[in-house]
């Protein structure tokens, strides 16, 4: 038999209609499956409009704290959607990517896709970042 939770972390903005993060345990194998999550701040506005870098770092860190609620990390990730605004702001900033990726996941590599979107939800979001942990 599974059991199901919401993972809420309290550091994050209160989710409305909508949880953060969703962890299915069953025997043994834990999956938490993750929200979209942008450079948002505890209140859930976007920081740092206009540099994609620096709302890559918040997301991630974001992603950090659902995982640490659910009781995983980064080498728990297996599965990670980027969605960005722009090809060409990605292209430009892929070495400072690599180094924020490396801050957060270290040489831990999960599979990934990136789609060039024409919106996300809120408007000063330039990227946002949804997957898959297990455990």
């Amino acid at each position: 038999m599974s059991h199901k939770r919401p993972i809420n972390p309290t550091e994050l903005a209160e989710p409305v209609g909508f949880a953060h993060g969703w962890l299915v345990e069953s025997a043994d194998q834990r999956t938490l499956y993750l929200a979209g999550q942008c450079g948002y701040d505890r209140s859930g506005a976007v920081q740092n409009p206009g540099d994609l870098v620096a709302q890559l770092e918040l997301a991630l860190a974001n992603i950090g704290l659902v995982l640490r609620d659910a009781g995983m990390e980064f080498e728990d990730v297996v599965q990670l959607n980027f969605y960005v605004r722009s090809r060409d702001d990605y292209a430009l900033a892929r070495r400072e990517f690599g180094r924020v990726w490396r801050t957060h996941c270290g040489k831990h590599y999960p599979a990934m896709a990136m789609f060039m979107v024409s919106s996300l939800f809120d408007v000063a979001a330039l990227i946002e970042i949804q997957g898959i942990a297990a455990r």
